[in-house]
């Protein structure tokens, strides 16, 4: 078999000390590991030099979804603990989106994982206030729930009041994710609630950098896709083809595809900002790398052998071994240019994952 569709071809060991538990002390602060993909160069830097990359005319394209406070701390009326995830902001629950939805005084079907020491049935109430309660309807094996979650008042003030940031398992917090967490852990330009995980690679831009930016010529596209609990998903078929990927929401506007598809045809570069940017670009893309307005479920799934249609260069963060964003940056570049920079990286004490360093593959 090709080596590319072997998992074991893209594991690597990782020191748990370079597992970033805490952002850098400035948003821009990360360091910057430069691949030219050309000719295999690896070039390392500060964060801010990305700008002197670009060039007028082109187009940084920046993912703006919001994590919500998702993680919800509460009791079942017996008296005992549990901890509820939602897996969706509940707007999206039963393929709802953009509907008719008053998030005042509302109800809404959404998947779950719940933790407790022994398991509601269906039927149990779940209360984490006297305004948000969750009721559980289905239980699905390995602590996934459907639950209608019920609340009084405005949705998002409930969440707020009861619910938690929720950071990656491999960032690990005492006592819960912390007030620094809840600001870091989302980019300047967060707009709509969506995402249990952030756009890691947007982390790393300031107002100040995208300012900038624009004043070197740079045109700025916003596109939205809430990354789920499923790019936390190990894989675990030894072929990669065979791996079930999960789907994402995306919303790509025609205000941002025209924007896109105007600076191409100028000559403009598109950055993707982050694998998420990259994956809700190519869905949108259609063979000839003409970029649509588009709002659906996405299932793209990109690993070696797919033929990248409208991004020119990504910015990225450090991703787990193993991972499907890893074949996806493989992907853009070739897998033993890819797994090169991660050594390197690894040797020069580089900070992997959400909080971690930063990485640009130049095509």
């Amino acid at each position: 078999m090709n080596s590319n569709f072997l998992l074991a071809s893209y594991n690597f060991h990782l020191p748990e000390a370079q597992i970033a538990q805490k952002p850098a002390v400035r948003r821009e602060g990360s360091r910057l590991l430069r691949v030219d993909c050309q000719s295999g160069v690896i070039t390392h830097g500060k964060f801010p030099d990305l700008g002197r990359l670009f060039s007028a005319g082109d187009v940084l394209v920046i993912n703006d979804t919001k994590v919500f406070p998702a993680r919800l701390l509460g009791h079942k009326e017996t008296g005992g603990k549990v901890e509820l995830l939602l897996l969706n902001y509940p707007v999206f629950a039963s393929d709802r989106y953009r509907t008719a939805f008053s998030r005042v005084d509302g109800e809404s079907d959404v998947s779950a994982l719940l933790k407790s020491s022994k398991r509601p049935r269906p039927g149990s109430r779940l209360l984490f206030g006297s305004d948000l309660e969750a009721i559980v309807k289905e239980d699905n094996g390995n602590g996934s729930v459907l639950v209608s979650l019920k609340w009084q008042g405005d949705l998002d003030e409930a969440l707020g009041k009861y619910g938690k940031i929720p950071l990656p398992p491999y960032i690990r917090r005492a006592a819960g994710p912390d007030d620094e967490d809840r600001q870091r852990y989302q980019t300047v330009y967060a707009k709509p609630n969506g995402a249990i995980a952030a756009p890691t690679a947007g982390l790393h831009f300031t107002d100040e950098l995208l300012l900038d930016l624009q004043g070197r010529g740079v045109v700025i596209a916003p596109l939205t896709l809430h990354v789920g609990y499923g790019t936390f998903a190990p894989v675990r078929s030894r072929d990669i083809r065979e791996h079930a990927i999960h789907s994402e929401w995306v919303d790509v506007s025609a205000a941002s595809a025209a924007v896109i598809n105007q600076s191409r045809l100028a000559g403009g570069r598109v950055w993707a900002i982050g694998t998420t940017s990259a994956r809700a670009l190519e869905f949108a893309a259609d063979a000839a790398g003409v970029v649509r307005a588009v709002s659906g479920a996405c299932k793209l799934y990109i690993y070696p052998g797919y033929k990248y249609r409208v991004v020119d260069n990504l910015v990225t963060n450090f991703h787990l071994p193993k991972s499907s964003l890893l074949f996806m940056v493989s992907a853009f570049a070739s897998r033993d240019l890819v797994m090169s920079a991660y050594q390197e990286a690894l040797e020069r004490g580089y900070r992997f994952y959400s909080y971690g360093d930063a990485m640009v593959l130049i095509r």
